[in-house]
Protein backbone atom coordinates (compact mmCIF):
# COMPACT_ATOMS: atom_id res chain seq x y z
CA UNK A 1 0.00 0.00 0.00
CA UNK A 2 2.82 2.37 0.92
CA UNK A 3 4.57 1.65 -2.39
CA UNK A 4 1.37 2.41 -4.32
CA UNK A 5 0.92 5.69 -2.47
CA UNK A 6 4.51 6.69 -3.24
CA UNK A 7 3.97 5.88 -6.92
CA UNK A 8 0.76 7.93 -6.92
CA UNK A 9 2.59 10.85 -5.29
CA UNK A 10 5.36 10.63 -7.87
CA UNK A 11 2.82 10.62 -10.71
CA UNK A 12 1.01 13.58 -9.11
CA UNK A 13 4.23 15.62 -9.05
CA UNK A 14 4.86 14.67 -12.68
CA UNK A 15 1.31 15.78 -13.58
CA UNK A 16 1.93 19.18 -11.99
CA UNK A 17 5.05 19.57 -14.13
CA UNK A 18 3.05 18.62 -17.24
CA UNK A 19 0.17 21.03 -16.58
CA UNK A 20 2.25 23.98 -15.32
CA UNK A 21 3.51 25.12 -18.78
CA UNK A 22 -0.05 25.17 -20.13
CA UNK A 23 -1.22 27.20 -17.14
CA UNK A 24 1.63 29.68 -17.57
CA UNK A 25 0.86 30.15 -21.28
CA UNK A 26 -2.86 30.77 -20.57
CA UNK A 27 -2.12 33.23 -17.76
CA UNK A 28 0.49 35.08 -19.85
CA UNK A 29 -1.90 35.67 -22.74
CA UNK A 30 -4.77 36.48 -20.40
CA UNK A 31 -2.84 39.04 -18.33
CA UNK A 32 -0.11 40.36 -20.66
CA UNK A 33 -1.61 40.13 -24.15
CA UNK A 34 -5.37 40.39 -23.63
CA UNK A 35 -4.87 42.37 -20.41
CA UNK A 36 -7.99 40.94 -18.85
CA UNK A 37 -8.00 40.09 -15.14
CA UNK A 38 -8.87 36.56 -14.14
CA UNK A 39 -12.59 36.49 -13.39
CA UNK A 40 -12.74 34.00 -10.51
CA UNK A 41 -9.51 32.73 -9.01
CA UNK A 42 -11.31 30.24 -6.75
CA UNK A 43 -12.96 28.53 -9.76
CA UNK A 44 -9.67 28.57 -11.66
CA UNK A 45 -7.64 26.92 -8.92
CA UNK A 46 -10.35 24.46 -7.91
CA UNK A 47 -10.72 23.41 -11.55
CA UNK A 48 -6.97 23.11 -11.91
CA UNK A 49 -6.80 20.97 -8.77
CA UNK A 50 -9.48 18.63 -10.13
CA UNK A 51 -7.59 18.33 -13.43
CA UNK A 52 -4.38 17.45 -11.61
CA UNK A 53 -6.09 14.86 -9.41
CA UNK A 54 -7.92 13.32 -12.38
CA UNK A 55 -4.79 13.21 -14.53
CA UNK A 56 -2.72 11.64 -11.77
CA UNK A 57 -5.35 8.98 -11.03
CA UNK A 58 -5.78 8.25 -14.74
CA UNK A 59 -2.05 7.72 -15.34
CA UNK A 60 -1.81 5.69 -12.13
CA UNK A 61 -4.66 3.47 -13.28
CA UNK A 62 -2.97 2.91 -16.63
CA UNK A 63 0.27 1.83 -14.99
CA UNK A 64 -1.20 -0.61 -12.49
CA UNK A 65 -4.18 -1.86 -14.51
CA UNK A 66 -4.68 -1.39 -18.23
CA UNK A 67 -1.10 -1.77 -19.48
CA UNK A 68 -0.42 -5.00 -17.52
CA UNK A 69 -3.80 -6.46 -18.51
CA UNK A 70 -3.22 -5.73 -22.21
CA UNK A 71 0.25 -7.26 -22.21
CA UNK A 72 -0.80 -10.31 -20.18
CA UNK A 73 -3.78 -11.09 -22.41
CA UNK A 74 -1.70 -10.68 -25.58
CA UNK A 75 0.98 -13.02 -24.20
CA UNK A 76 -1.62 -15.60 -23.14
CA UNK A 77 -3.27 -15.54 -26.57
CA UNK A 78 0.09 -15.97 -28.28
CA UNK A 79 1.04 -18.89 -26.04
CA UNK A 80 -2.21 -20.70 -26.83
CA UNK A 81 -1.15 -20.61 -30.49
CA UNK A 82 -4.66 -19.97 -31.82
CA UNK A 83 -4.48 -17.28 -34.47
CA UNK A 84 -8.23 -17.28 -35.02
CA UNK A 85 -8.96 -16.52 -31.35
CA UNK A 86 -6.22 -13.90 -31.32
CA UNK A 87 -7.76 -12.20 -34.37
CA UNK A 88 -11.24 -12.29 -32.82
CA UNK A 89 -9.89 -10.88 -29.56
CA UNK A 90 -8.01 -8.10 -31.40
CA UNK A 91 -11.10 -7.11 -33.41
CA UNK A 92 -13.44 -7.08 -30.42
CA UNK A 93 -10.91 -5.16 -28.32
CA UNK A 94 -10.48 -2.53 -31.05
CA UNK A 95 -14.18 -2.28 -31.85
CA UNK A 96 -15.27 -2.10 -28.22
CA UNK A 97 -12.72 0.43 -27.01
CA UNK A 98 -13.12 2.75 -29.99
CA UNK A 99 -16.93 2.61 -29.89
CA UNK A 100 -16.77 3.62 -26.21
CA UNK A 101 -14.28 6.49 -26.73
CA UNK A 102 -15.72 9.64 -25.08
CA UNK A 103 -14.03 11.84 -27.70
CA UNK A 104 -15.63 9.89 -30.55
CA UNK A 105 -19.04 10.07 -28.88
CA UNK A 106 -18.72 13.85 -28.56
CA UNK A 107 -17.53 14.35 -32.16
CA UNK A 108 -20.25 12.07 -33.55
CA UNK A 109 -22.97 13.93 -31.63
CA UNK A 110 -21.66 17.31 -32.82
CA UNK A 111 -21.41 16.05 -36.40
CA UNK A 112 -25.02 14.89 -36.23
CA UNK A 113 -26.16 18.36 -35.10
CA UNK A 114 -24.24 20.04 -37.92
CA UNK A 115 -25.57 17.55 -40.47
CA UNK A 116 -29.12 18.26 -39.31
CA UNK A 117 -28.64 22.04 -39.45
CA UNK A 118 -27.11 21.69 -42.92
CA UNK A 119 -30.11 19.66 -44.14
CA UNK A 120 -27.95 16.59 -44.80
CA UNK A 121 -30.30 14.60 -42.57
CA UNK A 122 -33.70 15.29 -41.05
CA UNK A 123 -33.60 17.82 -38.25
CA UNK A 124 -35.06 15.46 -35.66
CA UNK A 125 -33.60 13.91 -32.53
CA UNK A 126 -34.10 10.39 -33.88
CA UNK A 127 -32.28 11.19 -37.12
CA UNK A 128 -29.37 12.74 -35.22
CA UNK A 129 -29.09 9.72 -32.92
CA UNK A 130 -29.09 7.35 -35.91
CA UNK A 131 -26.48 9.44 -37.73
CA UNK A 132 -24.20 9.62 -34.69
CA UNK A 133 -24.59 5.89 -34.01
CA UNK A 134 -23.83 5.02 -37.64
CA UNK A 135 -20.77 7.24 -37.60
CA UNK A 136 -19.47 5.66 -34.39
CA UNK A 137 -20.21 2.16 -35.72
CA UNK A 138 -18.29 2.73 -38.96
CA UNK A 139 -15.35 4.23 -37.10
CA UNK A 140 -15.27 1.39 -34.55
CA UNK A 141 -15.61 -1.23 -37.29
CA UNK A 142 -12.66 0.26 -39.18
CA UNK A 143 -10.69 0.54 -35.94
CA UNK A 144 -11.31 -3.10 -35.09
CA UNK A 145 -10.12 -4.17 -38.54
CA UNK A 146 -7.06 -1.95 -38.10
CA UNK A 147 -6.15 -3.71 -34.85
CA UNK A 148 -6.50 -7.06 -36.64
CA UNK A 149 -4.23 -5.80 -39.42
CA UNK A 150 -1.70 -4.66 -36.82
CA UNK A 151 -1.74 -8.05 -35.11
CA UNK A 152 -1.30 -9.87 -38.43
CA UNK A 153 1.59 -7.55 -39.24
CA UNK A 154 3.34 -8.54 -36.02
CA UNK A 155 2.66 -12.24 -36.58
CA UNK A 156 3.85 -12.26 -40.20
CA UNK A 157 6.55 -9.60 -40.05
CA UNK A 158 4.93 -7.38 -42.69
CA UNK A 159 6.49 -4.03 -43.52
CA UNK A 160 4.91 -1.23 -41.50
CA UNK A 161 6.13 1.36 -44.01
CA UNK A 162 4.36 -0.35 -46.90
CA UNK A 163 1.07 -0.59 -44.99
CA UNK A 164 1.16 3.07 -43.95
CA UNK A 165 2.07 4.31 -47.44
CA UNK A 166 -0.67 2.26 -49.10
CA UNK A 167 -3.15 3.34 -46.42
CA UNK A 168 -2.54 7.05 -46.86
CA UNK A 169 -2.63 6.73 -50.66
CA UNK A 170 -6.11 5.24 -50.18
CA UNK A 171 -7.03 8.13 -47.85
CA UNK A 172 -5.97 10.68 -50.49
CA UNK A 173 -7.96 8.89 -53.19
CA UNK A 174 -11.04 8.74 -50.96
CA UNK A 175 -10.64 12.45 -50.17
CA UNK A 176 -11.01 13.26 -53.87
CA UNK A 177 -14.33 11.43 -54.24
CA UNK A 178 -15.90 11.87 -50.78
CA UNK A 179 -18.51 14.60 -50.16
CA UNK A 180 -16.83 17.81 -49.04
CA UNK A 181 -19.02 18.00 -45.92
CA UNK A 182 -17.70 14.70 -44.55
CA UNK A 183 -13.95 15.13 -45.20
CA UNK A 184 -13.20 17.25 -42.12
CA UNK A 185 -15.21 14.90 -39.89
CA UNK A 186 -13.35 11.91 -41.36
CA UNK A 187 -9.93 13.35 -40.59
CA UNK A 188 -11.01 14.34 -37.08
CA UNK A 189 -12.40 10.84 -36.54
CA UNK A 190 -8.94 9.48 -37.23
CA UNK A 191 -7.67 11.46 -34.27
CA UNK A 192 -10.41 10.87 -31.71
CA UNK A 193 -10.33 7.09 -32.12
CA UNK A 194 -6.92 6.94 -30.46
CA UNK A 195 -7.72 8.47 -27.11
CA UNK A 196 -7.96 7.64 -23.42
CA UNK A 197 -9.52 4.16 -23.62
CA UNK A 198 -8.06 2.77 -26.83
CA UNK A 199 -4.40 3.79 -26.66
CA UNK A 200 -3.36 2.04 -23.40
CA UNK A 201 -4.95 -1.30 -24.27
CA UNK A 202 -3.92 -1.34 -27.93
CA UNK A 203 -0.36 -0.26 -27.22
CA UNK A 204 -0.05 -2.91 -24.52
CA UNK A 205 -1.52 -5.51 -26.90
CA UNK A 206 1.09 -4.76 -29.56
CA UNK A 207 4.06 -4.71 -27.18
CA UNK A 208 2.91 -7.81 -25.30
CA UNK A 209 2.36 -9.74 -28.53
CA UNK A 210 5.77 -8.77 -29.93
CA UNK A 211 7.45 -9.86 -26.71
CA UNK A 212 5.72 -13.25 -26.83
CA UNK A 213 6.70 -14.17 -30.38
CA UNK A 214 10.18 -15.44 -31.07
CA UNK A 215 12.07 -13.28 -33.53
CA UNK A 216 10.00 -10.16 -32.95
CA UNK A 217 11.40 -6.97 -31.46
CA UNK A 218 8.95 -5.05 -29.21
CA UNK A 219 10.54 -1.76 -30.24
CA UNK A 220 10.33 -2.46 -33.97
CA UNK A 221 7.21 -4.63 -34.14
CA UNK A 222 5.22 -3.79 -31.01
CA UNK A 223 4.34 -0.23 -31.96
CA UNK A 224 2.35 1.06 -34.92
CA UNK A 225 -1.07 -0.46 -34.27
CA UNK A 226 -2.33 2.87 -32.92
CA UNK A 227 -1.31 4.55 -36.18
CA UNK A 228 -3.36 2.00 -38.11
CA UNK A 229 -6.31 2.62 -35.78
CA UNK A 230 -6.07 6.32 -36.62
CA UNK A 231 -5.72 5.69 -40.36
CA UNK A 232 -8.60 3.36 -41.20
CA UNK A 233 -11.44 5.47 -39.68
CA UNK A 234 -10.67 8.23 -42.19
CA UNK A 235 -11.50 5.83 -45.01
CA UNK A 236 -14.57 4.40 -43.28
CA UNK A 237 -16.08 7.81 -42.43
CA UNK A 238 -15.61 9.08 -45.99
CA UNK A 239 -17.23 5.86 -47.23
CA UNK A 240 -20.05 6.43 -44.72
CA UNK A 241 -20.53 9.94 -46.09
CA UNK A 242 -20.68 8.64 -49.65
CA UNK A 243 -23.23 5.96 -48.73
CA UNK A 244 -25.68 8.25 -46.91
Amino acid sequence: MKILLLRLLKIGISSIKDVLPILLVVMFFQLAVLQNPLADLSDLFSGLLLVLIGLALFVFGLEIGLFPIGETMAASMAQKGSISWLVIFAFLLGFGTIFAEPALIAVAAEAAKVAANGNMIENTEAAQIDYAFGLRFFVALAGGLAIVLGVLRILNGWSFRAIIIIGYILVVIMTIFAPEEIIGIAYDAGGVTTSTITVPLVAALGVGLARSIKGRNPMLDGFGIIALAALTPMVSVMLYGMLI
